[in-house]
């Protein structure tokens, strides 16, 4: 009887850790960040659900508007500032990663304690308590980002990697959001304590890597400097940049990057845009509720499948992945604008779920192709910053524009339009003289 009792748990632990651990994953480590990331990704959902219902659901829509500006001004644009400062910090302790991701962890587990008396009383440490969460998640995605190419599998390319590591957070995601909404139906507080006891078990189990996470050999951080001599080697010390960036590692990344980040605006735009239309406007035949959950589910589910279609498309040029699904989007926005309707709202949201994902993967592609290993993982952090800062941009650009469908639509149309415009020829003319093939990393 206890065995039956218990299988239930032990047998789906084990299918767990038998997918994730799967094509060498487990004998690579990669298979403990992708739980690792599963962790975190159910922990920041639970918070999510605390505090739409808090500063979103629990007030008529024009005081809702005020206290989301408010929360993005309050937390947002002190973490633009905050944001560009991460990559650097975490580069001075390459030696830390896995006590970084830890403290990650264990400072939401923490922060979300003080958020579980916030969201009660209304009190304005809700505010810093929510930018402590968000610079938290953002160092931990961060240091993830620097992590992944240590652990890779001797058949994995990085793109593999990603998709997978993502993947596993998505389906978690997926597992904890109605969780959180049933334990916000006991009260505001509970998605939080759950949110702190998971963050407490992703701090131990932040320790469960490969010590080799920590090791940074042959790193450096990437430099400000256009010119082939300030690229990679030697010269890093001799020349003695001051100022880290992204400008060494190729058009065709800088190019990607300014496609995603339109992507990313575009992400923050219909999130905050479409919570509000739909919360005055549901769809036809729905409740706010129900709309919000229909866009959020076709999000969702268009970005797990481009996730999953980026490992099928691995050996693919990812600059004609990126032009396509931007394309793609831009498409889409334009007919959802001149036709607006619930219908292409949601395929709308779909396709730019699927397009971000993708892309995001092809930029990592390119990174993993075009930028010299020395220079590989603080690419990879600076590359997060910038879409992270995007992303603010858009979802300011949804809070303060009128609630009318198509005017916000054609607003969409034109974020994506101009990434587009200004990426796609350098994106082609990459395509076609191609990348030399880079090592991988050890």
């Amino acid at each position: 009887m206890g065995r039956a009792l218990h299988f239930p748990l032990t047998g789906t632990a084990r299918g767990i850790r038998k997918a994730t651990h799967a094509h060498g994953a487990g004998e690579s480590g990669l298979g403990k960040l992708i739980e690792l990331h599963a962790v975190n990704g159910a922990g920041d959902v639970m918070i999510t659900v605390a505090l739409a219902s808090t500063v979103f659901f629990s007030v008529p829509t024009d005081e809702a508007r005020g206290r989301v500006a408010l929360y993005l001004a309050i937390t947002m644009a002190p973490f633009t500032l905050l944001a560009p400062v991460i990559g650097p910090l975490l580069d001075r302790i390459p030696h830390g990663r896995r006590a970084a991701m830890a403290g990650a962890m264990l400072a939401r587990a923490f922060l979300a304690l003080l958020l579980s008396s916030a969201v009660v009383t209304g009190g304005i440490e809700l505010y810093p308590a929510a930018l402590g969460v968000l610079v938290a998640s953002r160092a931990y995605g961060v240091v993830r980002s620097a992590v992944v190419p240590r652990l890779l599998p001797p058949t994995f390319s990085l793109v593999k990697a990603n998709s997978r590591v993502t993947l596993g957070g998505l389906l978690a995601t997926g597992v904890a959001a109605p969780i959180g909404a049933g334990l916000q139906v006991l009260g505001p507080r509970y998605p939080l304590y759950g949110a702190f006891a998971i963050f407490i078990a992703g701090t131990f189990l932040s320790f469960t890597l490969p010590h080799k996470v920590d090791s940074a050999k042959g790193e450096d951080r990437a430099l400000l400097a256009a010119d082939e001599e300030h690229l990679h080697g030697p010269q890093l010390i001799k020349k003695k940049v001051r100022r880290p960036g992204l400008r060494t590692v190729g058009t065709a990344v800088t190019h990607a990057l300014g496609a995603n980040a339109s992507l990313r605006c575009l992400s923050g735009f219909l999130i905050f845009f479409l919570a509000f239309l739909l919360r005055e406007h549901p769809l036809t035949g729905e409740s706010a509720a129900v709309s919000l959950g229909i866009v959020g589910v076709s999000a969702g589910a268009g970005n797990a499948l481009g996730t999953a279609v980026g490992a099928w498309l691995k050996q693919r040029a990812p600059e004609i992945i990126i032009v396509t699904v931007v394309a793609l989007v831009l498409g889409t926005a334009i007919i959802a604008a001149l036709f607006f309707g619930a219908a292409l709202v949601a395929c709308l949201a779909a396709v730019a779920g699927f397009a971000q994902a993708l892309a995001k993967l092809s930029l990592d592609a390119l990174i993993q192709r075009d930028v010299p290993e020395l220079v590989r993982t603080s690419a990879f952090a600076r590359s997060e910053t910038l879409l992270q800062m995007a992303w603010v941009i858009g979802g300011g650009i949804g809070i303060v524009l009128p609630l009318n469908g198509t005017l916000g639509l054609s607003v969409a149309a034109a974020i994506v339009a101009a990434g587009w415009l200004t990426t796609v020829r350098g994106l082609l003319s990459s395509a076609r003289h191609g990348g030399a093939a880079r090592p991988r990393v050890a």
